[in-house]
């Protein structure tokens, strides 16, 4: 009743308000000051993760640099275009090798270099990383060491024997199979019995070049070229279809050759020109060709 009369209950309210005010504050200062240190050390801890990875970004820079100084000294003892004869008697002289036991180590690579194959050709190896994919063929005393581009090459393996695996079939033309040549604007086909051609049929198609100033805008011009292409590419495929062999290798335009990789053994951009005819003995001759690495 006093503390009514002399005002004191209201300052009692207000005191009691601010009281509650204060330890809300405090409550809130002391949450923001968990979240302020939690975030410092989320920050550290970011701060010491950029500096390890930037360590390691060095590190691996610095081991890229090393080996591409020493990948600069490396090269190859003499690169080789071989076919038809000089094939034969590379691959010959590959066949006569006798390594002993586990002596002749024989590997495709399709891309990186087994461990197998790095500790057999030593610092020589980023050589044959160069090649690929090759057949790399060395014995255990260095006496042999070479990579080779086979035109069908086999999936990736690795082989320890006496000799080096190689069969004929993955750099000569053997058994029966049929060759495609396909440019925009001109087919080929021929079957074979390893070298012997048993059958042939080919076109030419009306596909337009260059465009020329005047008439067709050049949007227009290049609607109607690819329309003819894609003419041109399906009297391909039934073609191709036709043919009485199984295996099957497609040929020639690199902008072409994906729309036959499904139904062929092996493609490979090849240039050949001339007559259909023509162009298919160059095509023939040109895939039938086996890149010598000597390392």
């Amino acid at each position: 009743m006093l503390d009514e009369l002399l005002g004191r209950a209201e300052l009692k309210e207000k005191i009691a308000d601010l009281e509650e005010d204060k330890r809300h504050l405090e409550r809130r200062l002391e949450a923001e000051g968990e979240r302020r240190a939690e975030a410092a050390t989320a920050r550290q801890e970011a701060e010491e993760e950029v500096n390890r990875l930037e360590d390691r970004v060095a590190e691996l820079e610095d081991r890229v640099e090393r080996l591409q100084d020493d990948e600069s000294d490396l090269d190859y003892r003499g690169v080789e275009t071989l076919r038809d004869d000089r094939l034969a008697a590379v691959l010959d002289r590959l066949a006569s090798v006798d390594a002993g036991p586990e002596g002749a180590l024989t590997a495709m690579v399709d891309d990186d270099p087994s461990d197998d194959v790095r500790e057999a050709f030593g610092d020589h190896a980023a050589l044959v990383a160069r090649a690929t994919p090759c057949l790399a063929a060395t014995d255990d005393a260095g006496l042999v060491s070479a990579a080779l581009v086979p035109p069908d090459p086999p999936e990736p393996f690795v082989a320890w024997g006496e000799g080096f695996d190689v069969e004929r079939r993955w750099f000569q033309p053997t058994g029966e199979f049929a060759l495609a040549l396909v440019r925009s604007d001109l087919f080929a086909l021929g079957e074979y019995d390893g070298r012997e051609r048993t059958a042939f049929s080919g076109f030419e198609s009306d596909v337009k070049g260059d465009h020329s100033k005047g008439g067709f805008s050049q949007g227009r011009f290049e609607r109607r070229r690819d329309a003819q292409i894609d003419e041109h590419v399906e009297k391909c495929r039934e073609a191709i279809e036709a043919r009485d062999a199984d295996r099957l290798y497609v040929v020639g335009q690199r902008t072409l050759l994906s729309e036959f990789r499904e139904e062929a053994t092996r493609t490979r951009p090849v240039d050949a020109t001339g007559d259909p005819r023509a162009a298919l003995d160059d095509a023939f001759h040109e895939f039938w060709t086996t890149r010598l690495y000597r390392i």
